[in-house]
């Protein structure tokens, strides 16, 4: 009897210590999962700044003190190193707010819009907004993956005693927000 104690207790220990090697292992599949995705954003940002360098160069012939000021304003908010949601959320809204003034920028002088170059970085800009939204897209989904196992019941309690924490989400920002129509007050007309 006492070996048959002995063997399930020994069966049970192996079955505890499997989940918990199983779970560390998905665990760390997904944070690396989640700091690919970081890194991917990271680098669609850099070519995002990249183009909107290219749209400031761009203007600096038919407004160059304006230009002047985009591209200084643009290496002041370049970050080097972007490993955070809130890191990538910042320089999404410093994006935004540049692009937003280029484009008046390309409003007030017609020729500029009809420059090739112009054109050439803003469909760049295009392709890197793309870019950007698929990238963000597959944070967040991994990101949902990681704080499920993070706060799921029992894979808790193996990432609380191994630190795995949740994940922060990527927000939209509040100039993509402010753009969208009002559907609650189209409607109600």
């Amino acid at each position: 009897m006492a070996i048959i104690i002995l063997i399930v207790v020994i069966v049970l220990a192996l079955l505890v210590v499997g989940y918990i090697i199983s779970t560390q292992r998905e665990l760390v599949h997904l944070d690396e999962l989640c700091k690919n995705a970081t890194s991917q954003i990271a680098v669609q940002l850099n070519s995002r700044w990249d183009a909107i360098t290219a749209l400031a160069k761009s203007a600096a012939q038919y407004a160059s003190h304006e230009s002047e000021t985009l591209i200084n304003t643009i290496r002041e908010r370049r970050q080097g190193n972007i490993t955070t949601a809130d890191q990538i959320n910042e320089q999404q809204g410093a994006i935004s707010q540049l692009l937003g003034r280029l484009i008046a920028i390309g409003e007030a002088y017609p020729n500029l819009k009809a420059d090739s170059l112009y054109k050439e970085a803003m469909d760049g800009m295009r392709d890197y907004e793309e870019k950007v939204r698929i990238s963000r897209m597959v944070y967040n989904d991994t990101a949902t993956k990681m704080n499920r196992m993070v706060r799921q019941w029992p894979s808790s309690i193996v990432a609380g005693f191994l630190h795995f924490t949740e994940r922060a989400y990527l927000e939209l920002d509040d100039a993509k927000k402010a753009s969208y129509p009002d559907l609650d007050e189209a409607f109600k007309k």
